[in-house]
C-alpha cells in the first residue's frame, strides 16, 4: 500500500512540474512574441474619400512611424467603392472613413438614419469655395453674375451659392450652370472650359499657384459662418465604437500623433504620404503635395483646443440651417458626432 501511494505522489508531483513548465513556456513565448512586435494585432480598415492627398497625411505619417502598431493596430488604408466610403463604414467593411457634415446629411436625413457615427475633424475649418480666373470679377459671389459655373447639381451646394450670391445684393439665377467635370481646374479654367468652380484651396488653390495660372478665390465660412461646417472629417461604425471603444481612442490617439507630425515636419510628413500612397496618384506631384502640406499645416488644429476637436455649436449651426431651408426633413442638430473618443 505504501509503495502505491509513492508511485502516485510521484506520478504527480511529475504532471504538476510538467504542467508548470508547460505554462511557464507558454508565458515566454507570449512575451517573446510581444517584445518581438508579433502579437496579434487588431486590423482596422481605414476608407479615404477620394485619392490620397495631404488631408490624410497624418494617417499615413501614423501608419510609417509604427503610431498604429504601438497602439496595437494594424491599419489597411483603402480607397473609396463606387456607392461611397460612407456605406463601406455603415456596413461594417470599413470601422473608419473620411466624409463630410455636408455631403453625408442626406444619409442622416432618414427614417433609418446611416449607421456612423463623426468621431473627429481632419481639418478645423471649411477651406472651400469659389475659384475663377484673375480679373473675370468673380472676386466676390455677386460677380457670377453672367458668368459659367460648373456644379455638382446638389440642393445644399446650390443653396449655399443662392445665399451667399443674395447676401452680396446678386440673382442667382443669372448664373449658368454646366455639369461639374473636371479634375484639373486651374487647366478647366485656363482653357476658358468654365468661369468658376468650388475647389478645396488647399489642393486645387495651392495647385493654381503652381501652374502660374492667375486666379481669384473666396471662402464660403469667410462670407457666412454657418457654412463653417466640417470637412473634410472622420466617421466610424457605430457597432465597432460599441464594442470597440477602447480601439476607437487608440486609433484616434495614434492618428493625433501622426497629425501633430506633420504640423512639425512637413517635409518629412508629405514623403511619407508620397511613399504610402499604393494608387501612384500622386507621382509627379511631389512639388503639389509639398505646396499643400505646408499650406495644410495650418488648418489640422487652427484654433481648437486639440486634434480632431468638433464645436457643436458649428455642427448644430449648420444643420439647423439645412432644416430651416428645408434641404433636409428633419433637424439633424444634435446628433450624428461625439469628442468621447478623443484625447485631449
Amino acid at each position: 500500500m505504501k509503495k502505491i501511494l509513492t508511485i502516485i505522489l510521484t506520478i504527480t508531483t511529475i504532471m504538476g512540474l510538467c504542467a508548470c513548465g508547460n505554462s511557464a513556456e507558454s508565458a515566454n513565448s507570449a512575451s517573446a512574441d510581444a517584445a518581438s512586435g508579433e502579437a496579434e494585432l487588431k486590423e482596422i480598415t481605414f476608407c479615404l474619400d477620394w485619392t490620397p492627398n495631404t488631408n490624410h497625411t497624418g494617417i499615413y505619417v501614423a501608419d510609417a512611424l509604427g503610431y498604429f502598431e504601438d497602439a496595437g493596430i494594424k491599419v489597411n488604408i483603402v480607397q473609396p467603392p463606387e456607392d461611397g466610403a460612407e456605406l463601406m463604414c455603415a456596413s461594417g467593411q470599413a470601422q473608419f472613413a473620411v466624409s463630410a457634415q455636408d455631403t453625408i446629411a442626406a444619409a442622416f436625413d432618414s427614417d433609418e438614419p446611416l449607421e456612423v457615427t463623426c468621431v473627429a475633424t481632419l481639418l478645423q475649418h471649411n477651406t472651400s469655395g469659389i475659384i475663377s480666373r484673375a480679373g473675370d470679377g468673380i472676386d466676390t459671389p455677386a460677380g457670377l453674375e453672367g458668368k459659367t459655373y460648373s456644379t455638382w447639381q446638389s440642393p445644399i451646394e446650390i443653396a449655399m451659392l443662392e445665399n451667399v450670391m443674395l447676401a452680396d445684393g446678386a440673382d442667382f439665377s443669372k448664373v449658368t450652370l454646366i455639369p461639374n467635370d473636371i479634375t484639373d481646374e486651374a487647366a478647366a479654367l485656363s482653357a476658358n472650359q468654365t468661369d468658376a468652380v468650388w475647389v478645396f484651396y488647399g489642393w486645387s488653390g495651392i495647385n493654381a499657384e503652381l501652374s502660374g495660372v492667375e486666379t481669384d478665390y473666396w471662402n464660403f465660412s469667410d462670407i457666412n459662418e454657418i457654412f463653417d461646417y466640417y470637412t473634410p472629417m472622420l466617421i466610424a461604425n457605430n457597432e465597432f465604437l460599441e464594442e470597440n471603444p477602447e480601439v476607437a481612442k487608440a486609433f484616434l490617439a495614434a492618428a493625433a500623433k501622426g497629425y501633430e507630425y506633420a504640423i512639425e515636419n512637413p517635409q518629412e510628413a508629405a514623403d511619407m504620404l508620397i511613399e504610402g500612397d499604393t494608387t501612384g496618384s500622386l507621382v509627379g506631384s511631389e512639388e503639389l503635395v509639398y505646396a499643400s502640406q505646408e499650406w495644410v499645416n495650418e488648418q489640422y488644429i487652427s484654433d481648437a483646443p486639440y486634434w480632431g476637436y468638433i464645436t457643436p455649436e458649428r455642427w448644430d449651426d449648420f444643420y439647423s440651417w439645412l432644416y430651416e431651408n428645408s434641404l433636409t426633413e428633419r433637424d439633424l442638430s444634435g446628433q450624428f458626432y461625439s469628442n468621447e473618443y478623443l484625447s485631449e
